[in-house]
């Protein structure tokens, strides 16, 4: 059974990942462009990436050789406002202008993740997420970027992941800024969120085309242990606890942007409350879609047992040791609509794997498709059962910089050659082009 005529198949990447040419056409730096240095697998960095600022032209064909009907990409704010606000940088504007004209020229909708991570560095300077003007500064840029390219572009998201550009890099030291400091967990939080509610009242204020606006979080999707009604009862409290997985959880940055609520169990973590009622009506502004990325079941440790919940000896895993476990598209699906009742678009979603070129010159890599395949599967059921899923949309076009880990994981369906930066589609490439023109029939 194929899916809906309007389901929406795409793949994304974000702008840091990609784009390379930290310094060029009036550029300002990102955290990523300055602080990856000993803090990176190899050291690597961003500054040269995939080198799409200047293969635009070439990628924008590739993604058209594959079928894709949409692509997610993200803005650069440094490339637009280098100093994070003030002037503009036009050539910055011209350069996600031409993408646009060529994704459309191509017959591909565009998506745009308004932050995806690569906070201008001018800004870290001034405390970044951690200043209360931030949420100023982030509307500010948006309304740029609509004014720029809302006549041609209609969806929106706002923030991509705040569980892991505040949890991770403010608590967990992983990511730029590599802080660990429980005391910034408060003010980043709630500064996020309020940018989020600003960046989706500009976006409405502003657009030349009716605008549709989401938002793409992650978070812990925890699987029943077993089908009783008690067992889902107590994955889905897992899935939405604030107790268990802290600023990485699924409740702490959705529920206040959807359902105007304090997330459980906040203010005993703070000490205080997060927000007051008034603040809440100002976060809760009306979204179009929920995003969502998802590439794992959630797990915790129980007793002294060696694998974590979502875990069990031999289990498959990618090559960054994720358990692979394509159930958690179904709950995740389940969960959010039972939870949010807004139709859900998947905005992440795929497999790293040990890809190389192969002597007939080719990229065969099974285990994508397969991993695909299942989660497909898995989404498709949730469909079937009345779940709203507007689209899916894999992560990544192409193998890209993979934040901390630098450039070994390789997500793409198109193989990047770093050294040269030469592009193959892989196997998996041709897979999702047939699956993108029978609409999922052909699972």
């Amino acid at each position: 059974m194929a899916f809906k005529s309007d389901f929406m198949w795409g793949a994304a990447s974000a702008a840091a990942q990609v784009e390379g040419a930290y310094n060029e056409d009036g550029k300002g730096l990102s955290i990523w462009d300055v602080l990856y240095d000993g803090h990176t697998r190899h050291n690597d960095s961003p500054h040269v990436a995939c080198d799409h600022y200047h293969r635009l032209e070439e990628d924008v064909e590739n993604m058209k050789k594959i079928g894709l009907k949409y692509y997610r990409f993200s803005v650069s704010w440094p490339r637009i406002i280098p100093n994070g606000k003030g002037s503009v940088n036009q050539k910055g504007l011209d350069f996600y202008r031409r993408l646009v004209d060529l994704l459309l020229k191509a017959g591909i909708e565009p998506m745009i993740t308004l932050y995806h991570w690569d906070l201008p560095y001018e800004l870290y300077k001034k405390g970044g997420w951690q200043n209360d003007e931030s949420p100023e500064w982030f509307a500010q840029y948006v309304k740029v970027v609509v004014e720029a390219l809302s006549d041609k572009v209609k969806y929106w998201m706002t923030i991509n992941e705040p569980n892991c550009f505040i949890g991770i890099s403010y608590l967990g030291a992983t990511h730029a800024p590599f802080l660990n400091d429980k005391d910034a967990l408060y003010p980043c939080t709630r500064n996020v969120l309020f940018a989020h509610a600003r960046a989706v009242k500009v976006i409405r204020e502003t657009a030349k085309t009716a605008p549709i606006v989401g938002f793409a979080p992650t978070g812990p999707i925890f699987k029943p242990e077993n089908d009783s009604e008690e067992a889902i009862r107590i994955a889905y409290e897992k899935t939405f606890s604030n107790s268990i997985k802290g600023p990485f959880s699924t409740g702490w940055w959705i529920d206040p942007a959807v359902l105007g609520k304090n997330p459980a169990d906040l203010e005993d973590y703070f000490g205080k409350p997060l927000f007051t009622s008034e603040e809440l009506q100002e976060i809760q502004q009306p979204l179009d879609f929920l995003g969502f990325n998802i590439y794992i079941a959630a797990g915790h440790k129980e007793g002294n047992s060696a694998y974590e919940t979502n875990e069990y000896i031999g289990c498959p895993r990618n090559s960054l040791n994720w358990p692979i476990d394509p159930d958690c598209m179904y709950w995740a699906i389940r969960f959010l609509n039972e939870r949010y009742g807004l139709p859900v678009l998947i905005t992440e979603n795929g497999m790293c794997n040990n890809d190389f070129v192969m002597l007939d010159g080719k990229v065969h890599d099974p285990q994508r498709i397969d991993y695909i395949h299942r989660h497909l599967l898995a989404a498709r059921k949730a469909v079937d059962e009345g779940y709203k899923l507007i689209g899916y949309i894999y992560w990544s076009i192409m193998d890209n910089y993979e934040w901390a880990e630098g450039y070994d994981p390789r997500f793409g369906l198109i193989y990047v050659d770093y050294r040269t930066q030469k592009r193959t589609l892989k196997d998996s490439a041709y897979w999702y082009k047939e699956v993108i023109a029978s609409n999922g029939a052909n699972l």
